[in-house]
Protein backbone atom coordinates (compact mmCIF):
# COMPACT_ATOMS: atom_id res chain seq x y z
CA UNK A 1 0.00 0.00 0.00
CA UNK A 2 2.93 2.36 0.56
CA UNK A 3 4.04 1.80 -2.97
CA UNK A 4 1.18 3.09 -4.41
CA UNK A 5 0.75 6.03 -1.74
CA UNK A 6 4.19 6.82 -2.73
CA UNK A 7 3.95 6.84 -6.46
CA UNK A 8 0.40 8.67 -6.23
CA UNK A 9 2.38 11.43 -4.98
CA UNK A 10 3.20 13.97 -7.65
CA UNK A 11 -0.45 13.65 -8.57
CA UNK A 12 -1.42 14.73 -5.32
CA UNK A 13 0.71 17.48 -4.53
CA UNK A 14 -0.28 18.38 -8.26
CA UNK A 15 -4.26 18.57 -7.33
CA UNK A 16 -3.26 19.97 -4.10
CA UNK A 17 -1.58 22.62 -5.80
CA UNK A 18 -4.15 23.39 -8.28
CA UNK A 19 -6.61 23.79 -5.60
CA UNK A 20 -4.80 26.20 -3.43
CA UNK A 21 -3.38 28.31 -5.92
CA UNK A 22 -7.32 28.38 -7.42
CA UNK A 23 -8.80 29.05 -4.51
CA UNK A 24 -5.84 32.06 -3.81
CA UNK A 25 -6.43 33.29 -7.01
CA UNK A 26 -10.56 33.84 -6.35
CA UNK A 27 -9.88 35.96 -3.50
CA UNK A 28 -7.72 38.29 -5.55
CA UNK A 29 -9.77 38.38 -8.42
CA UNK A 30 -12.54 38.99 -6.09
CA UNK A 31 -11.09 42.05 -4.17
CA UNK A 32 -9.89 43.64 -7.79
CA UNK A 33 -13.05 42.82 -9.54
CA UNK A 34 -15.78 42.60 -7.55
CA UNK A 35 -16.33 39.20 -8.39
CA UNK A 36 -17.28 35.98 -6.22
CA UNK A 37 -19.13 38.01 -3.97
CA UNK A 38 -16.28 41.28 -4.14
CA UNK A 39 -14.11 41.86 -1.49
CA UNK A 40 -14.79 41.99 2.66
CA UNK A 41 -18.97 41.26 1.35
CA UNK A 42 -18.94 43.36 -1.96
CA UNK A 43 -17.26 46.08 -3.58
CA UNK A 44 -13.30 46.16 -4.89
CA UNK A 45 -10.44 47.65 -3.35
CA UNK A 46 -9.38 50.70 -4.15
CA UNK A 47 -6.50 50.74 -6.89
CA UNK A 48 -3.33 51.25 -5.12
CA UNK A 49 -4.39 51.46 -1.35
CA UNK A 50 -2.01 49.69 1.05
CA UNK A 51 -1.70 46.95 2.03
CA UNK A 52 -5.24 45.33 0.69
CA UNK A 53 -4.06 46.38 -3.40
CA UNK A 54 -1.23 44.66 -3.67
CA UNK A 55 -2.42 41.88 -1.30
CA UNK A 56 -5.21 40.99 -4.51
CA UNK A 57 -2.64 41.23 -6.79
CA UNK A 58 -0.41 38.75 -5.16
CA UNK A 59 -2.99 36.45 -4.46
CA UNK A 60 -4.17 36.83 -8.22
CA UNK A 61 -1.08 36.67 -10.30
CA UNK A 62 0.37 34.77 -7.68
CA UNK A 63 -2.56 31.80 -7.51
CA UNK A 64 -2.81 31.84 -11.32
CA UNK A 65 0.98 31.12 -11.38
CA UNK A 66 0.54 28.45 -8.67
CA UNK A 67 -2.55 26.95 -10.23
CA UNK A 68 -1.08 26.69 -13.90
CA UNK A 69 2.58 25.02 -12.03
CA UNK A 70 4.60 28.05 -13.64
CA UNK A 71 7.46 29.20 -11.41
CA UNK A 72 5.88 27.48 -8.65
CA UNK A 73 8.14 28.00 -6.02
CA UNK A 74 9.17 31.46 -6.21
CA UNK A 75 5.04 32.37 -6.52
CA UNK A 76 4.65 30.31 -3.39
CA UNK A 77 7.11 32.00 -1.64
CA UNK A 78 5.94 35.65 -2.15
CA UNK A 79 2.52 34.31 -1.18
CA UNK A 80 3.36 32.77 1.87
CA UNK A 81 5.29 35.91 2.72
CA UNK A 82 2.20 38.34 2.00
CA UNK A 83 -0.13 35.78 4.01
CA UNK A 84 2.34 36.26 7.15
CA UNK A 85 2.40 39.59 6.77
CA UNK A 86 -1.17 39.57 6.31
CA UNK A 87 -1.94 37.10 9.85
CA UNK A 88 0.67 39.22 11.83
CA UNK A 89 -0.23 43.29 10.47
CA UNK A 90 -4.00 42.68 10.46
CA UNK A 91 -5.15 39.90 12.22
CA UNK A 92 -2.38 38.57 15.04
CA UNK A 93 -3.33 41.74 16.68
CA UNK A 94 -7.08 41.89 17.53
CA UNK A 95 -6.24 38.12 19.11
CA UNK A 96 -3.67 35.26 19.76
CA UNK A 97 -5.19 33.18 18.39
CA UNK A 98 -6.87 32.76 13.94
CA UNK A 99 -9.73 31.58 15.52
CA UNK A 100 -10.53 34.62 17.60
CA UNK A 101 -8.88 36.63 15.17
CA UNK A 102 -10.66 35.80 11.79
CA UNK A 103 -6.64 34.89 10.46
CA UNK A 104 -7.67 31.19 9.46
CA UNK A 105 -7.57 31.64 5.83
CA UNK A 106 -4.18 33.95 6.05
CA UNK A 107 -2.88 31.20 8.47
CA UNK A 108 -3.63 28.37 6.28
CA UNK A 109 -2.64 30.05 2.84
CA UNK A 110 0.60 31.18 4.63
CA UNK A 111 1.62 27.49 5.41
CA UNK A 112 -0.10 26.12 2.28
CA UNK A 113 2.21 28.32 0.08
CA UNK A 114 5.64 27.63 2.18
CA UNK A 115 4.60 23.75 1.94
CA UNK A 116 4.77 24.37 -2.32
CA UNK A 117 7.89 26.19 -1.94
CA UNK A 118 9.77 23.24 -0.95
CA UNK A 119 8.15 20.74 -2.40
CA UNK A 120 7.70 22.46 -5.77
CA UNK A 121 4.79 22.06 -8.75
CA UNK A 122 4.42 17.97 -8.65
CA UNK A 123 3.23 16.53 -11.34
CA UNK A 124 0.74 18.63 -13.68
CA UNK A 125 2.22 21.54 -13.77
CA UNK A 126 3.95 24.11 -16.49
CA UNK A 127 7.09 23.94 -14.81
CA UNK A 128 7.66 19.63 -15.29
CA UNK A 129 6.87 20.44 -19.05
CA UNK A 130 8.67 23.08 -19.54
CA UNK A 131 11.81 21.54 -17.84
CA UNK A 132 11.04 17.86 -19.55
CA UNK A 133 11.44 20.00 -23.07
CA UNK A 134 14.54 21.73 -22.09
CA UNK A 135 16.35 18.22 -20.71
CA UNK A 136 14.87 16.58 -24.20
CA UNK A 137 16.19 19.72 -26.28
CA UNK A 138 19.97 19.03 -24.29
CA UNK A 139 20.22 15.34 -24.79
CA UNK A 140 20.91 15.36 -28.50
CA UNK A 141 23.58 18.32 -28.64
CA UNK A 142 25.29 16.59 -25.58
CA UNK A 143 25.19 13.34 -27.06
CA UNK A 144 26.43 14.82 -30.67
CA UNK A 145 28.93 16.64 -28.74
CA UNK A 146 30.37 13.52 -27.23
CA UNK A 147 30.19 11.61 -30.39
CA UNK A 148 32.13 14.08 -32.21
CA UNK A 149 35.05 13.62 -29.41
CA UNK A 150 35.20 10.00 -29.58
CA UNK A 151 36.59 9.73 -33.08
CA UNK A 152 39.36 12.46 -32.29
CA UNK A 153 40.31 10.85 -29.54
CA UNK A 154 40.92 7.55 -31.26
Amino acid sequence: MTGRLNSAQPYALGLFRIIVGLLFACHGAASLFGVLGGAMGGGTVPAGTWPGWYAAVIQLVGGTLVTLGLGTRAAAFIASGSMAYAYFKVHQPEALWPLQNGGEPSAMFCWAMLLLVFTGSGALGLDRLFTARGESAERPAASASAGEREPAAA
